[in-house]
């Protein structure tokens, strides 16, 4: 029979045990409420998404700003009047510049809210004024004795504003492109965490021994490469699948508060298509290792010279006059968007995980494990959204780049149309006319109004 120390420490390893295991229930059991949650808003529509980032951006704001004066919010409170309200209205200020382009584009784009063209057209000087006001008040609330901890507590206000609210800024536009591009990025977020922890797990330090960050010592190299390589493999598959649904895909310009049926012209990036891989790409590689690759399609293009000059056709093998010139490969039967996939991901696995090694800095140079206990098992917002921040952003540089070139629709032309005088639309459909003659009838002034 066990006795004294054995024992104890017996009964200690299996308390020990039952908390671990209790905590990963909570985990669990909180992980699928979010996600039960957060699929009903997709359901709803693309209204209660942005509601919940704005919401979303306020927790985060309200967690990243309190880091600095938790420990002494008492004092701060007492000797330094209107701290937290100064706060918030920066908050306010950073809001309303943020969205109201957004807005702004909303009114354009949308000829069932053209009457709302005062607010598009006055939305820069709106904020300006609100903007005014927060300097003027933060300046006056100053107090002596206190000036330089109420200017570096500005500092650190304006960071988490650029952090937060500056790199959400555009997630907006994510969702009104289609929930497609709001939802694919966060899934290639939660990919890489997940694959880059089960493979920092089972093979972290057994290959490179290096270290990978310094302030965060369980990180490891082997987890950062293959959590990328997983990233990359499951975005093939996770675009093609999200690419099935037109509520994902199909843009939209308008308010709506109830779900509804959703139906669009598809984008080309969203129709299965054959896809010539640029030549480029096998460019980085040596030609004996392309060769090696397991591509069933892939073809080799030789030069031959002849009377009417140079031209390219497939290689014959052991044929003097046929000089390599490249590697052909056509992906056949793919959606271009899983193409465009790929380069997302690699976004997501090379630079949105310093996101969460920011976020962790910050944890450890104020001596915090989690940024609030807000979600049973996880922390707070932050740590659960420290690497999307990035990913949002890069989803609308990407966009813009490469799939929504086009700048103007026609009822933003229209919009515009509304704001020329008299003088200036006759000038306009007179050079439509000249545009469109030989080709369609003429076009009239009461026409175009109609």
């Amino acid at each position: 029979e066990d006795t004294g120390p054995r024992k104890e420490m017996s009964a200690d390893k299996i308390k020990k045990d039952e908390g671990r295991l209790r905590k990963i229930l909570v985990r669990i059991v909180s992980s699928c409420l979010m996600q039960a949650a957060f699929m009903g808003l997709l359901y709803m529509g693309h209204v209660y998404i942005c509601l919940l980032v704005a919401l979303l951006e306020a927790l985060l704001f309200r967690e990243l700003v309190k880091v600095r004066y938790s420990a002494y919010f008492d004092t701060i409170q007492d000797t330094i009047p209107l701290f937290r309200t100064t706060q918030w209205m920066w908050f306010l200020v950073a809001i309303i510049y943020a969205y109201g382009d957004f807005i702004a584009h909303l009114i354009k784009d949308n000829q069932d809210l053209h009457h709302l063209h005062w607010f598009a057209q006055y939305s820069i000087s709106i904020s300006f004024a609100i903007y005014s006001t927060a300097f003027v008040f933060t300046i006056s609330t100053m107090q002596t004795g206190h000036i330089r901890f109420q200017l570096n507590q500005l500092c650190w206000t304006i960071v988490v504003l650029c952090l937060t609210v500056g790199q959400l800024k555009y997630v907006m536009h994510n969702i009104f492109n289609g929930l497609f591009w709001f939802k694919l990025p966060i899934l290639l977020v939660i990919t890489n965490d997940i694959f880059a922890y089960v493979s920092g797990m089972t093979m972290g330090r057994k290959f490179i021994h290096r270290q990978f960050i310094s302030f965060s010592p369980n990180k490891t190299w082997e987890g950062f490469i293959g959590g990328g390589i997983c990233t990359i493999i499951a975005s093939w598959y996770l675009s093609r699948f999200l690419a099935q649904f037109k509520w994902f895909v199909c843009p939209v310009n308008e308010i709506r508060w109830w779900h509804y049926e959703l139906d669009c012209e598809l984008d080309p990036v969203f129709q299965e298509a054959q896809n010539i891989v640029p030549p480029q790409v096998f460019e980085l590689l040596p030609q004996a290792v392309v060769k090696m690759l397991p591509l069933n399609g892939l073809v080799e293009m030789c030069t031959v010279a002849n009377t009417e000059g140079p031209t390219v056709t497939n290689c014959v093998s052991g044929d003097p006059t046929h000089t390599f010139h490249h590697f052909e490969f056509i992906l056949k039967n793919v959606y271009p968007i899983q193409i465009h996939s790929v380069a997302l991901a690699l976004f997501a696995s090379l630079v949105a995980p310093f996101g969460g090694f920011l976020a962790s800095a910050i944890k450890r140079a104020y001596h915090i494990k989690d940024f609030d206990s807000l979600i049973p098992g996880h922390g707070g917002i932050m740590d659960r959204l420290d690497c999307q921040f990035l990913m949002a952003l890069c989803t609308w540089v990407y966009y813009n780049t490469f799939i929504g070139m086009a700048t103007l629709s026609v009822p933003k032309m229209i919009y515009m149309f509304n704001l020329l005088s008299p003088q200036q639309k006759a000038e306009f459909v007179d050079q439509l006319k000249l545009m469109t003659k030989g080709g369609r009838k003429a076009l009239n002034m009461e026409d175009f109004l109609n």
